[in-house]
This record gives structure tokens, sequence and C-alpha cells, in this order.
């Protein structure tokens, strides 16, 4: 199973349910990356998408502890073991994409992390683990350095040890 975020220098991904920054090279790294596959994301992140639907071209388990809660066009579970359970049965990449609990909680299930760090510091309330402090995790590649207006940013792949 794989991960996808992009993180600030601290690690930040996020400040009251939504991303910092835009970037337009990220954010067709992500599509390309995740068209045709599965995604893994949790009820907040899910909202957060446009209209606050599931994305098209893929696959979309939603996480979420309401037993009630629906979505059109998406498969909805109420914990991580179901979650992975249910991306069992696609014959296709598998990529947690958020929010931060929801990394957290499934950390432990990636084999590979697709970062893109931001070489700037914003102010939030929502973190990724440190894969660079984390001793299982090691950078194995990393783009040039990128630029969007003023923010520098590199794409970096990460694997277990």
């Amino acid at each position: 199973m794989n991960l996808i975020v992009a993180v600030d220098k601290n690690w930040a991904i996020g400040k009251d349910n939504k991303i910092m920054w835009s970037i337009p090279a990220d954010t067709r790294f992500f599509r390309d990356t995740t068209e045709g596959n599965v995604i893994i994301v949790g009820r907040k992140t899910l909202e957060s998408f446009p209209q606050g639907q599931p994305l098209k071209n893929r696959t979309n388990i939603v996480v979420t502890r309401n037993p009630k809660y629906q979505v059109k066009n998406a498969v909805v579970v109420h914990s991580i073991a179901e979650a992975v359970e249910e991306s069992r049965k696609y014959a296709k990449e598998v990529y947690v994409a958020g929010g931060g609990k929801i990394y957290q909680e499934m950390l432990s299930y990636c084999d590979t992390a697709l970062v893109t760090k931001i070489d700037h510091a914003y102010e939030a309330d929502t973190y990724f683990p440190n894969l660079d402090e984390d001793p299982k995790w090691e950078l194995y590649e990393k783009s040039e350095e990128q630029t969007c207006f003023d923010l520098e940013y590199v794409f970096s792949k990460y694997r277990r040890k």
C-alpha cells in the first residue's frame, strides 16, 4: 500500500481542513498518480474535495465512525481494518490520501510514501509524521527542486526499510 501527501518544511499538511498552498504541478501529480486506482480518505478529507464529492476515475474508500454516513460513488467503511480489507478487493494500486488521522493510522500498512515537500513553513493544525526522523523509513528518490511562484518544492519517494 502507498500513501501520497504534500507537506511543508515542518511536515504540516493542513489548517481548518484545508490545504494551505496551491501548486498546480502537485495537483497534477496527485491526479496522474491516483487516477484509475484506489484512494483511502477520511470523511473530512472527502468533504474538502470539490463539491464534497468523491474524486472521479478512482475507487474512493471513505473511513468514518458515523454508521449512518453515506456518499454516492464511494465505498464507506467504519474502521481502518475495514478500509484495508476493502482495498484488497481491487487489483489496483492503493493510495492513502488523508487526512492527518487517517495517515497516522494507516502509515504502518504502507510500504511507499510519495511526499511533495514544500520549502516553506505554514501556520497549521494538522501534521504528517516526519519520515526523515523515522528509522523505519528511508528517502530513496527525489526530483530536482521546482518552483511555483515563490514556493520551492521537490517530489520525494520514501520506502519502508
